[in-house]
């Protein structure tokens, strides 16, 4: 028997974006649809108006082409005839019908019945995706630009802080600190390995303002001995996940930052952003959320 040689199907690269970096994949099927659903949660609010509007223009336009193949299909059709034919369609997806053009045959009636069950399926459709991207929750968490590593009661501290934009309650709020990056495993080969960082508090029960979230960097951390040029040799990032229910809607919220080892100010700490408002209230002054300065060393000063 012949050996048949089958050319493998050449799949596209494809760069994905998480966070601030970009990762390329290739080989990977895109299964657009499939994956349809999701991608219309996702796109952009002008891309997915464009999409809808060029798919109401196309199925439009089909319809208006099949009614060409009839003969006089439809009534009071006047001499431009592909476009009192796409205007018809218009009016019989939308199952408006004003009454000046109506179908007059067998064929017109077939073919206007198919585009009223498709534009009936096409509104409920792009009802339940625009009422699913509207009353999608959306948090709004604030992550300060840059990571510190510093001094918190004499110990090696690294420490992230965030804040709810909105400034309502989210309760049961919980936080989780992961250190991704290259392992060489005693095999030889080299590995991506996530490693948790305990926070000191993991949770807040009533996160309205700002949270500072701290890891002690002790003999337990995987940070323990690591310095800015090891963290850079093994491409190391910092990834937050940030969640809680939003008192009220009553939804699960969550957010997501990472970080490379660019990010992380060794011997920093932020800058105070609390004080108090001329009228004796406490006042938080967002403007400095992203500073940070060095911390003193002994003998300055």
């Amino acid at each position: 028997m012949q050996k048949v040689n089958i050319a493998p199907r050449k799949r596209r690269t494809r760069l994905v974006t998480i966070g601030d970096f970009e990762v390329e994949t290739r080989g990977l099927a895109t299964g657009f649809w499939t994956d349809l659903y999701h991608r219309s949660m996702t796109v952009s609010w002008p891309a997915f108006f464009a999409s809808a509007a060029l798919i109401f223009v196309f199925l439009n336009a089909v319809f208006a082409a099949l009614y060409m193949f009839g003969d006089h299909p439809v009534a009071n059709v006047s001499d431009d005839l592909l476009l009192s034919l796409f205007y018809f369609s218009i009016e019989t997806l939308a199952t408006v019908g004003y009454g000046d053009m109506h179908p007059q045959t067998n064929y017109g009636h077939l073919v206007a019945t198919v585009e009223i069950f498709t534009g009936m399926s096409f509104l409920a459709v792009m009802t339940g995706l625009i009422f699913a991207r509207f009353s999608r929750p959306k948090a709004r968490f604030v992550f300060a630009k840059y990571p510190v590593v510093g001094n918190r009661q004499g110990q090696p501290t690294l420490m992230i802080r965030v804040a709810n934009a909105r400034h309502n309650t989210i309760s049961q709020a919980t936080a989780r600190l992961w250190l991704v990056r290259e392992e060489r495993m005693a095999e030889g080969d080299t590995v991506r390995r996530f490693r948790e960082l305990i926070l000191d508090r993991s949770e807040h029960p009533v996160f309205s303002l700002s949270w500072t979230l701290y890891h002690a960097i002790d003999e337990t951390s995987p940070l323990y001995h690591l310095d800015q040029e090891e963290l850079a040799a093994s491409d190391a990032v910092l990834v937050l996940n940030l969640g809680g229910i939003d008192d009220n809607s009553a939804q699960r919220l969550s957010a997501r930052k990472v970080y490379s080892q660019e990010d992380i100010r060794w011997r920093h700490r932020y800058v105070d952003i609390t004080g108090d408002s001329p009228q004796g209230r406490l006042l938080l002054d967002y403007t400095k959320f992203d500073d940070v300065i060095p911390e003193a060393t002994p003998g300055d000063g």
